[in-house]
């Protein structure tokens, strides 16, 4: 499965302006429908809607759409019906006609000097009507679906961007630690060799003699260092964890969380191998890989 991002745009009309296909120039007596949706991320998924008065019944139904393709995200649906002239005169009908001759009437009882309504007036509100009454669900849904899967195809592309990018970070922090594995036997060596002077030392004062009790000290110091600044644990979790985020991203889907969590553990033990530096150069390394899981973790925010 692709790796989807949770940002994204798509727009989408039924109107003869910016159509693509014969489907979507589809004219209407009432007008052109034109629906956007974006998308950011969030935690879940969080749907907003901000429709027309004559659209808002039809709120279900594509809230039914988006949760059928949409499983993390903030997404915003917008929809706006608009009166074009390419809409064509509407025919007010008889009852429409009788209805405005009788609030015209009732209106120029109380106000005399009000003027009659004129042909254009009543041109306009028996286009308003027919919005009103019109029913838009199947464009409503047609054209939803359509910015949908343009919505989809965005958040693909965005999403396989994001994956190459985190390919690009795990293969740079496999190198780092690479980097750092040998670097502890070699820290400890170099402390086992300056215990060794301490006791050539120690045995020069003693006149070449050294108790066996400062002896023993000495041997548990050199241990106890080995043991304080041993990373090998550390690093093997770095790699299994670089493992699983390599296998998540391959398999695609929904990752982003499981990511997310990967990443927080990444950086845990990057700060417990910072923590144990015991040498200038794996202080480098683990501020090195702070700065990419650091880079990571922004990338993942994005994923689905």
């Amino acid at each position: 499965m692709p790796v989807y991002s949770m940002t994204g745009y798509a727009s989408g009309q039924n109107g003869p302006v910016g159509s693509h296909s014969e489907a979507e120039a589809r004219p209407t007596a009432a007008g052109r429908l034109g629906v956007e949706i974006r998308s950011v991320n969030s935690r879940f998924l969080d749907l907003t809607f901000k429709l027309p008065e004559e659209l808002r019944q039809h709120e279900t139904a594509l809230r039914e759409l988006l949760t059928g393709k949409l499983k993390r995200g903030k997404v915003e649906v917008r929809a706006a019906i608009e009166n074009t002239a390419q809409a064509g005169v509407v025919e007010p009908s008889v009852k429409l006609l009788q209805r405005l001759n009788g609030v015209q009437d009732g209106i120029k009882a109380w106000l005399p000097s009000a003027r009659d309504l004129s042909v254009a007036d009543v041109l306009r509100l028996a286009g308003g009507d027919s919005a009103a009454r019109g029913d838009w669900g199947g464009d409503l849904l047609d054209v939803t679906g359509k910015a949908l899967d343009a919505l989809m195809s965005a958040r693909q592309r965005e999403g396989a961007r994001l994956a190459k990018m985190l390919e690009a970070h795990l293969a740079q922090l496999r190198t780092l630690v690479e980097q750092a594995g040998p670097l502890i036997p070699q820290l400890v060596e170099q402390q086992r060799a300056r215990f060794l002077e301490r006791w050539q030392e120690a045995m020069g004062l003693t006149g070449g003699t050294l108790p066996e009790a400062a002896q023993d000290r000495a041997l548990n110091e050199a241990t106890a260092f080995a043991i304080r600044i041993d990373v090998a644990e550390e690093l093997t979790r770095l790699n299994s964890h670089l493992d699983e985020i390599e296998r998540l991203l391959k398999k695609g889907g929904e990752i982003g969380k499981r990511l997310d969590f990967l990443i927080q553990e990444l950086h845990r033990e990057a700060n417990t191998l910072g923590s144990k530096s015991a040498a200038l150069e794996l202080t480098r390394i683990g501020v090195d890989m702070k700065v990419l899981i650091e880079q990571m973790r922004e990338q993942v925010q994005n994923i689905e």
